[in-house]
């Protein structure tokens, strides 16, 4: 019985010994990194990148949110940010933003067993968040505006749902908010 213990454990620590030589191994942190970066998203005059996604606070979620299911709903986020973007600006103005970090509203709970693992629970105390950095540019290239963004809604479980359905639907209710406020037209 302790030999069988101990031959266990013998194999758990040359497992972890090995994975740990793999994670200092620059050729794969660089397929790894590789493999974490998602295109740019352009619509028309509006870009958006994703600055590092491996290390977005959901691609830390349990490892549920990160790897191939980040790659499906990172894009939709920045494909909605640049359509909502490109509808508010003047023509000509462009806008580059850079996603710097995302946390979507609620959590995997892992000590669910089985497919109930995989569900995010959404409580009022895991809000979502997005940081982003932009710059808006005039026709001719000078900067109108630009900065860092942290965008917070601690309050979104009580607005009124304009998505019902949609996985992402706290996120971009939250994207929605930031670009009715930011690029707001004069006189409305």
């Amino acid at each position: 019985m302790f030999d069988v213990f101990f031959r266990s454990l013998a194999t758990l620590m040359l497992v972890g010994f090995l994975s740990a030589c793999a994670s200092n191994n620059p050729e794969a942190a660089a397929q790894g990194a590789a493999a974490a970066q998602l295109d740019d998203v352009v619509r028309g005059p509006v870009t958006v990148h994703f600055t590092d996604p491996s290390q977005y606070t959901s691609a830390n979620d349990f490892g549920r949110d990160g790897g191939s299911g980040q790659k499906s709903w990172l894009p939709t986020l920045g494909q909605h940010l640049a359509e909502k973007v490109g509808a508010k600006l003047p023509p000509g103005q462009q806008v580059e933003i850079a996603i710097t970090n995302v946390e979507r509203a609620g959590r995997n709970e892992p000590w669910r067993a089985g497919p109930a693992g995989d569900v995010r629970i959404v409580r009022d105390i895991f809000p979502p968040r997005v940081d982003l950095q932009f710059t808006q540019r005039t026709a001719d290239g000078q900067v109108l505006r630009q900065g860092p963004r942290q965008l917070r809604d601690n309050m979104f479980m009580a607005n009124i749902d304009r998505y019902p359905g949609d996985p992402l639907r706290y996120e971009k209710q939250l994207v929605d908010d930031w670009v009715d406020k930011e690029f707001a037209t004069k006189g409305s």
